[in-house]
């Protein structure tokens, strides 16, 4: 089975406090955009191993090598998925990456969701989405998400998906440089930050509701406070010389997305950006998780 996974945006991202057990809740507004990872999965009855082979552009492997094998949260989603059904099968995984990693576009994160999509209908296991987003709590915040896709309020950890009035067909262009984010050093910064403006994800579900036109307006990410890259600068600084109506980190980073009106404008953006050496991609927002 051959699917295409599309990758996420946090239209708003902020960090609401802090668990015992030493994770962030967080008020975020998701969003799935065209950019995506294709994912085959065929099933191995006879033999009980999982291989992963991963494909990388050139500029994406440049920036942030993605390893196969165990490392590969595609391995652990499936090893998941066959133990907790009781089937006796292995699989082998093809990737093929489109989504840049270490950027704060769910690039691990959607593939682990393509893994379970693509087991539960080869296997014929029936799990509704809801199970599967269960499932997918285990190997990571963001990957019950891609089980919602389309716009939605996150709360919690990021397993309180809520969605909200569609925001689809929005031109953006995305853009990443070679720095990359872990997610545990971009959260240690955000606790290291004093008095820190939180962005008003609330307020952005309210202008998505009722005035979409005007929601880029609360666009925002506490995380671009807290890790301040220059690269991230310098792109942001880019598109907003290029028109975008507003531009954002996404997630923890490094990736940034800029809104635009004009395709004409958004084209010029991508190009300069591309001349600068960022890996810089024309999409849309998008309904739909999987195609």
């Amino acid at each position: 089975m051959r699917i295409k996974i599309a990758a996420k945006i946090n239209l708003a991202l902020d960090v609401s406090g802090k668990l015992e057990n030493g994770y962030h809740t967080i008020k975020s507004v998701f969003q799935t955009v065209g950019i995506y990872d294709e994912v085959s999965v065929e099933l191995t009855a006879e033999s009980d191993e999982i291989i992963v082979n991963c494909v990388q552009t050139e500029q994406l492997s440049q920036a942030d090598s993605v390893p196969c094998g165990e490392k590969n949260i595609a391995f652990k989603a499936a090893k998941l998925f066959l133990e907790s059904q009781g089937i006796k099968s292995g699989c082998r995984i093809d990737i093929k990456k489109s989504i840049p990693s270490q950027a704060g576009m769910g690039g691990g994160s959607s593939d682990a969701a393509a893994v379970l999509y693509c087991l539960n209908k080869l296997t014929g296991a029936g799990l509704s989405k809801e199970k599967l987003s269960v499932l997918g709590k285990k190997l990571g915040a963001d990957v019950p998400f891609f089980f919602t896709g389309g716009t939605a309020y996150v709360g919690g950890i990021g397993e309180e998906i809520t969605p909200i009035s569609d925001y689809s067909g929005r031109k953006l262009v995305v853009a990443k440089g070679v720095c990359g984010v872990s997610t545990a050093e971009a959260y240690g910064k955000i606790d290291a930050l004093e008095a820190p403006e939180h962005p008003d994800a609330d307020g952005l579900v309210q202008l998505i509701e009722n005035a979409p036109d005007q929601a880029y307006t609360k666009f925002g990410n506490l995380f671009e406070e807290a890790i301040q890259l220059e690269e991230v600068a310098v792109i942001k600084k880019s598109m907003l010389e290029c028109g975008a109506l507003n531009a954002v980190m996404t997630g923890s980073g490094s990736a940034v997305f800029g809104l635009f009106n004009e395709s004409s404008e958004a084209e010029k953006c991508a190009a300069e950006l591309k001349k600068q050496g960022f890996f810089a991609e024309i999409c849309e927002t998008v309904k739909e998780s999987f195609i």
